[in-house]
């Protein structure tokens, strides 16, 4: 990752997103980089420019959160349904010392289908209604 001043504090790491996804990630801070812009557009991730001030509330407030398998329990997937399906990748930093959004891009309802039966997602509300 980045030098910490070319970082941007989006939010903070849930400890209740521990027992729903069945992980243990520490309460970290949660940053983006302030190249995450240039990194969308070389990406082709256009549509969800829009989005990128929206990190806070997606973290916050997602509608579906679980874990990239290939990531060995250290990258979180956060999704919030806009006028598009925002999906925001949190990776933490190799040091351990905070976590970074790593990727955000838009996902079909197809896919959040499959993420949801397959169990590599799970809905976020459930959990946030219960706790109300």
């Amino acid at each position: 990752m980045e030098e910490k001043n070319d970082l941007i504090k989006v939010g903070k790491y849930d400890l209740r997103y521990n027992e729903l996804l069945s992980i243990d990630i520490e309460e970290l801070d949660i940053f983006r980089s302030k190249g995450l812009p240039a990194h969308m557009v070389k990406r082709k991730h256009y549509n969800c420019l829009k989005y990128i001030d929206y990190l806070p509330e997606i973290i916050e407030n997602p509608d579906y959160i679980g874990i990239n398998p290939n990531e060995n329990d250290k990258s979180i997937e956060f999704i919030k349904k806009y006028s598009k399906n925002v999906l925001v990748g949190v990776k933490l930093e190799k040091d351990g010392q905070y976590l970074y959004v790593s990727s955000m891009y838009d996902i079909q309802d197809s896919k959040i289908s499959r993420r949801l039966y397959s169990g590599r997602i799970k809905d976020a509300n459930i959990d946030n209604n219960e706790n109300k």
